[in-house]
């Protein structure tokens, strides 16, 4: 396959120094952020030249109409699964890099990762992500093997729906294999866009040196077969402006090559870990500028998910769900083997994880919190599994037909929620909720369906009811 470059870096640092803000190019761009359709590099660096408070707030607002228009008021919910820690790489920002001689290595065996899904389902998770460090030993066929695990164990109502990927770029041939498993996403963050800062933080001779390799590492999973995937940055490496521009470079290409854009987008500031010198962070990402750049992203790319992890605190993540965000991780553990251990959610070990995590919230305390907010937690996994993937997502989505299907699973997997797993004050206000929402639905054959699943549910003990 030939390798492109699509990040222009002279063009993306020519519109960060000379685009200022445009009152009236900015409403045309919330005008045509309003019928749903992506924007171009140059009108993404006008969003993001937007400095007065007043400009701001409509840019938020549009943000929030724009994911109610798309999604509705649903946040998907899900669960990290870290496999293994061992890696080949030096990253100098990461907890597990190869040379910190104090980080706890390890690797799952089929029992204990049987354990820590057993665990998972126990606490009501039906969507994971799997995670690998960067070693020979985390082959195509190792992942797959491990995905096929997690599909396979099942306790009482409890079982795995969706597995999404977090893992080193493979061969076209790898990512067949690991598509073969049933997998849903592949996610794989480029860090940062930025040439001469990706290389300051990848030491050269390591396997994620390679620029080119990681960056085309999507257009590889496409030729294998898998039309879900997730991209991201590690806000906080360069300018978040440039990574702004380069996420939104990626997913033009994908979408100009493939005829699909990522399946999701991750922005993830960077966070204290184990031996990280954090005086070598220039660029670290204030609040005020993730609130925009989240704002932004949604605009620019109406179609995808945008994932805000528990990198994040409380306070932080209360405030920026609303500007675009549909998915959200909850109940995050980050050892390798935490979800077997009891101990108190705010007492983590450095030593044994990647990074700290912000929002240590059990899953029953944020589906309340969302709740609360008036979102719908959501594990639904229908899409997926009906289909529903790459174009064919794309045409369900792009006229907006996506919520027809997103808010009934909604309801229906946290009703399976509430009756398997929540605590007696989060099912009262759960069923509260799914009532406000019943009352929105118009009269007629999709509403009488919805109240007949989660009849079902509630009274006939019936489970993984969807459209």
């Amino acid at each position: 396959m030939n390798q492109e470059n699509f990040i222009n870096e002279d063009l993306i640092q020519s519109l960060i120094a000379n685009t200022k803000e445009d009152e009236s190019k900015v409403r045309e761009i919330f005008a045509k952020s309003k019928k749903k359709e992506p924007l171009t590099l140059e009108e993404t660096a006008q969003l993001l030249a937007i400095r007065s408070p007043k400009l701001l707030e409509e840019l938020y607002q549009t943000a929030r109409d724009l994911k109610e228009s798309v999604y509705g008021n649903r946040i998907v919910l899900f669960a990290p699964l870290y496999i293994g820690n061992y890696c080949i790489n030096d990253c100098k920002y990461c907890g597990f890099r190869r040379s910190l001689r104090t980080t706890v290595r390890k690797t799952l065996t089929d029992d204990e990762l049987r354990a820590e899904l057993l665990n998972l389902e126990d606490l009501g998770h039906k969507r994971l992500i799997l995670v690998y460090g960067e070693h020979p030993q985390y082959s195509p066929e190792f992942i797959a093997h491990t995905v096929r695990i997690a599909y396979s164990t099942k306790k009482g109502n409890g079982e795995i729906r969706r597995v999404n990927i977090n893992a080193a770029p493979l061969t076209v041939e790898g990512y067949r294999i690991v598509k073969a498993a049933g997998i849903g996403t592949f996610q794989v963050f480029q860090e940062t866009y930025h040439q001469e800062t990706y290389a300051k933080y990848h030491p050269a001779g390591t396997q994620k040196s390679d620029y080119m390799w990681r960056l085309t590492a999507m257009d590889r999973a496409f030729e294998g077969g898998i039309d879900d995937m997730g991209i991201g940055a590690l806000f906080g490496l360069y300018d978040w402006r440039f990574e702004v521009l380069g996420l939104v470079s990626h997913a033009i290409h994908l979408k100009e090559r493939f005829g699909v854009g990522p399946h999701t987008i991750s922005f993830p500031r960077i966070q204290p870990a184990n031996g990280l010198n954090e005086a070598d962070l220039p660029y670290r990402v204030t609040d005020d500028q993730f609130k925009q750049l989240v704002a932004v992203l949604r605009l620019a790319v109406p179609y995808t998910g945008l994932i805000m992890t528990a990198r994040e605190n409380e306070t932080i993540r209360n405030e920026v769900i609303e500007f675009g965000v549909s998915q959200i991780d909850s109940g995050t553990k980050l050892e390798i083997g935490g979800y077997q251990e009891k101990r108190e959610k705010n007492d983590q070990e450095l030593n044994r994880e990647q990074f700290q995590v912000g929002d240590t919230r059990d899953l029953d305390e944020t589906i309340r919190w969302l709740v609360s907010r008036d979102y719908i937690p959501s594990f639904c996994t229908s899409c997926y599994r009906r289909g529903r993937t790459g174009e064919h997502f794309m045409e369900y989505a792009i006229p907006g037909f996506i919520k027809e299907f997103c808010t009934p699973n909604a309801l229906l997997t946290l009703a399976e929620y509430l009756e398997d797993y929540s605590s007696p004050r989060t099912k009262e206000e759960g069923y509260k909720l799914i009532d406000r929402e019943l009352a929105k639905i118009p009269e007629g054959e999709r509403k009488n369906g919805i109240i007949e699943r989660l009849k079902l549910i509630r009274e006939s003990g019936k489970r993984d009811l969807n459209y």
